[in-house]
């Protein structure tokens, strides 16, 4: 079992960028397939991104594809997304999640969970 924290989230004007940070502690980060979602108000938990346990492998929302990218360093316990060319419409809060159960994009397949960071966007 692992525990996740997010930080890097805050308030940036459209077409910036942010990069969040979502640090596990616990043993074995290497073995667990990472993931991104987000939920913005009144909307259901959304996924954004993925990335395997070695980083061989990573899948996109349509919607972030060529804006955000996802990466791991898994002697530091860490997964990173890069988002760029923000918009409102990414306005969230966005979760990190962790699963060995199967390489999914649904929220349902991730184990473990961090409490999320604000993400605003301002047009």
């Amino acid at each position: 079992q692992i525990q996740l924290a997010e930080s890097g989230g805050g308030l940036v004007p459209a077409g910036g960028s942010l990069r969040l940070s979502c640090w596990a502690s616990g043993p074995e980060f290497d073995t667990w397939d990472m993931a991104w979602f987000r939920q913005a108000p009144v909307k259901e938990r959304e996924f954004v991104g993925r990335i395997r346990w070695d980083a061989g492998k990573t899948t996109y929302a349509d919607s972030v594809k060529g804006r955000f990218i996802i990466s791991r360093d898994n002697a530091r316990n860490t997964v990173f997304l890069q988002m760029d060319n923000l918009k409102p419409e990414d306005t969230a809060v966005y979760y990190c999640a962790a699963t060995r159960r199967a390489w999914s994009e649904s929220a349902r397949g991730y184990q473990e969970w961090g409490q999320g960071t604000q993400v605003t966007v301002s047009s």
